[in-house]
């Protein structure tokens, strides 16, 4: 017997006990009264009996500020792995956008930043993480090549470019705060990544909170300087979930986890070849990709827990001092509520086919 057909005999072997486990899990929920998501996720159904999934349609979106999601989808693992589940992919242009989906209901997950998720939660928007795609350094202070402003300290009566709604936004604010100057004394322009790109480079505004890799191709092609950065100002990459998806659907939500565990272990082992798929999706020079993810990304993170946890806690109270969250209490009840983890509980990347 060859390599490749013990390969593949091996996998199926993997996924009929994986089958037997969902089967059994999903008895031992219906005994004790519980819906599949309430609590824990169960065990990944036989990719090749179309009949075991709960859902015929996976609506997710990808983003190029969220190379795992490129990755998934080039691969093409959740349509391979879900025999008779139609998956509809939806690009994001920014976390603001991904929140508006998740609401909407035009997608079951979608990807933003933590502070992001944050912010929807404490919005009443019924979404939660259940995954993470990296830790980026994917925002900062950006201002022209020839530019006078040399410091944080020079924003004062400039106009400054953000997405509402999303890191860099959430970044400036803190910067901002950091340095003493009040909201009052600039003038955030709000406009989405690619824009705001495009309005410094163009001479519209003084700076710009810019977002990668757009960041990154305004510094190579075009001179653009970082004169400020702070990774702790960075939240994570979240991939978030709506409550409907993760209650009635937990059996598309772990091979959702698993894919993405996939193609974390993945883009680790291949920074080249995850390089050139930022760089079609994104339509970039391979080597702005190769800055955003070799300097600017670190893909060791996935499960969820107190670290991310800690971040967020002190760009909460941020949200309620720029009116963008009534109060604390919606911050410390959001931030309870916001991360499930239960699906790492059955965890298997290797069940992803192919």
């Amino acid at each position: 017997m060859s390599l490749h057909q013990k390969t593949q005999q091996q996998k199926t072997l993997r996924k009929k006990i994986g089958s037997i486990a969902a089967v059994a899990a999903a008895a031992a929920l219906a005994l004790t009264g519980c819906v599949p998501g309430e609590g824990s996720a169960i065990g990944t159904p036989d990719p090749g009996e179309s009949s075991t999934w709960s859902t015929t349609t996976l609506s997710i979106d990808f983003a190029t500020y969220n190379p795992l999601s490129l990755v998934i989808k080039e691969k093409r693992w959740l349509e391979e792995s879900l025999d008779g589940v139609t998956v509809e992919w939806l690009q994001s242009a920014g976390s603001n956008k991904a929140n508006e989906a998740l609401r909407a209901g035009s997608v079951d997950v979608g990807s933003t930043a933590g502070s992001a998720a944050l912010l929807a939660r404490s919005n009443a928007s019924p979404t939660q993480v259940i995954a993470l795609y990296s830790q980026p350094e994917w925002a900062a202070i950006v201002v022209a090549a020839d530019s006078p402003i040399q410091t944080v300290e020079d924003l004062r009566g400039k106009h400054v470019a953000a997405t509402k709604g999303t890191d860099p936004y959430f970044f400036l604010l803190q910067t901002l705060e950091q340095a003493g100057i009040g909201l009052d004394e600039v003038t955030i322009e709000n406009l989405q990544h690619a824009d705001g790109g495009n309005a410094l480079v163009t001479g519209a505004v003084d700076a710009w909170s810019g977002l990668d890799p757009i960041m990154a191709a305004a510094e190579i092609e075009h001179g653009a300087r970082l004169i400020y950065r702070n990774i702790d100002f960075n939240t994570y990459g979240f991939l978030n979930a709506t409550e409907d998806f993760i209650n009635n659907h937990a059996d598309v939500a772990q091979v959702v986890v698993n894919a993405y565990e996939k193609a974390r272990l993945w883009a680790i082992a291949n920074p080249e070849e995850t390089a050139q798929i930022l760089a079609q999706y994104a339509g970039i020079d391979i080597e702005v990709a190769r800055k955003v993810l070799i300097e600017r990304t670190n893909f060791e993170v996935n499960k969820p827990g107190q670290k991310q946890k800690d971040v967020l806690a002190i760009v909460g109270p941020i949200f309620v001092d720029s009116d963008d969250v009534a109060s604390q209490a919606d911050i410390d009840k959001a931030l309870a509520e916001l991360f499930n983890d239960s699906f790492y509980a059955n965890l298997d990347p290797e069940s992803i086919d192919d």
